[in-house]
């Protein structure tokens, strides 16, 4: 299938953050002693994701919570991820281990991510969010932010930064 047909078939919209998304679940349980929320949480959420080459990154965004990609289909997604203390990891999620690519992928919460499409038409993923996302809980870095918080990465960052 191409990106359109992906796209239509799980009913993908634009996503604030780049790509395309859908909630596919969001646990009925929710839990109340989650330290950074000001009101109780589902205990988990789920999307798919995508990545196209008209949208072939995700903007550079911290979330609270702890996230799991999980790679489908298409091209594999470089993400780039910068930990607390200013570490710079680069990932890449694919179905080809044997080039070094990963299946799934653990960003835990307050590491800085992007996601880019590097080749190919997409590269389809799901991720689960614990506790379950909420839009409140993430935060688009901006250009000042980078160059004060990240000056020596601003090169490599700069075109993963919302305009």
């Amino acid at each position: 299938m191409n990106k359109n047909q992906w796209i239509t078939e799980l009913q993908l919209e634009p996503h604030v953050e780049g790509g395309y998304f859908r909630r596919t679940y969001q646990a009925d349980y929710m839990h109340e002693a989650i330290p950074y929320a000001t009101a109780p949480r589902c205990l988990m959420t789920s999307i798919f994701y995508m990545l196209t080459d008209d949208s072939p990154s995700d903007y550079l965004h911290v979330n609270r919570a702890d996230i799991i990609h999980y790679f489908h289909a298409g091209s594999p997604l470089t993400y780039m991820i910068v930990h607390p203390d200013g570490k710079l990891e680069r990932i890449r999620l694919g179905n080809n281990p044997a080039a070094g690519e990963q299946l799934q992928l653990l960003v835990k919460g307050g590491c800085w991510k992007t996601a880019l499409l590097e080749r190919g038409e997409f590269g389809l993923i799901s991720e689960a969010v614990s506790p379950g996302f909420e839009y409140a809980d993430i935060a688009l870095i901006t250009k000042a932010e980078v160059q004060t918080r990240f000056p020596e990465l601003w090169i490599k960052l700069r075109s993963c930064i919302k305009p």
